[in-house]
């Protein structure tokens, strides 16, 4: 099969929208046809699982980043006749530890009684390469995807469960794109996957955890020049 005519489905990460996606498809050096996932319907991972595939073509790449990744392995064990490929980014196999899941849902509650403005400057500057902490237009883009999804979204996505999603052996080709600078997922974590896994590991230089919105241009190519090396079936 031409791997060319395959679409790339792009889930994105926690209170992030179809936005984040905007300058990774501008960047893609070909035509191939890119579909924007949301997470914004859904109680659970394997919902928006399924919410997205309802809308999908027949055959797909999944390209995961962060908690889309989580979305991307559910989509890939529950319909592997349809995953062709499955790009993970910046992601991780873990579960959210019980202070971090405490600390959300304190913050969550505090959302869903007032006006939800997505995420602070603190809160954001950590996730960020140091050379863009202060990067105004960087910071409210995030910002604005966050209040676009609002509070009740954000209560869903910082209670989710994320144990168990994957439990079976994923079949297709699988890249695992890392940051060397990723404040909130490191590069064990990314090697974890590839150990349970298998698939080919890339890492990234320059950037925090926010890849495609940190090196877009950097992050196209090299899903772009692996997926040249792939025959899909």
């Amino acid at each position: 099969m031409n791997n060319k005519t395959l679409p790339l489905v792009l889930i994105p990460g926690f209170m992030l929208d179809e936005t984040l996606w905007d300058d990774f498809v501008c960047a893609y050096p070909d035509d191939r046809t890119c579909i924007r996932a949301s997470l914004s319907r859904g109680e659970s991972i394997t919902e928006y699982a399924s919410n997205i595939v309802a809308t999908l073509p027949p055959r797909f790449i999944l390209v995961g980043f962060s908690l889309g990744g989580y979305v991307a392995r559910a989509i890939a064990e529950a319909f592997p006749e349809r995953t062709a490929g499955m790009v993970l980014v910046a992601s991780s196999l873990r579960e959210d530890p019980p202070e971090q899941r405490e600390l959300l849902d304190k913050a969550s509650q505090t959302a869903l009684m007032g006006d939800f403005n997505g995420f602070s400057q603190a809160v954001l500057k950590p996730s960020l390469h140091p050379s863009r902490r202060n990067d105004a237009q960087l910071i409210d883009k995030i910002r604005v995807m966050g209040k676009h999804l609002g509070a009740n979204v954000f209560r869903t996505q910082a209670m989710l469960d994320r144990s168990g999603v994957t439990q079976q052996p994923i079949r297709c080709p699988i890249l695992v794109i890392a940051s060397e600078g990723d404040g909130l997922r490191g590069l064990e974590e990314s090697r974890e996957i590839v150990t349970l896994l298998g698939g080919d590991m890339e890492i990234i230089g320059d950037s925090g955890h926010m890849l495609p919105l940190e090196q877009p241009v950097r992050l196209t190519s090299v899903i772009a020049d692996w997926l040249e090396k792939q025959h899909f079936e």
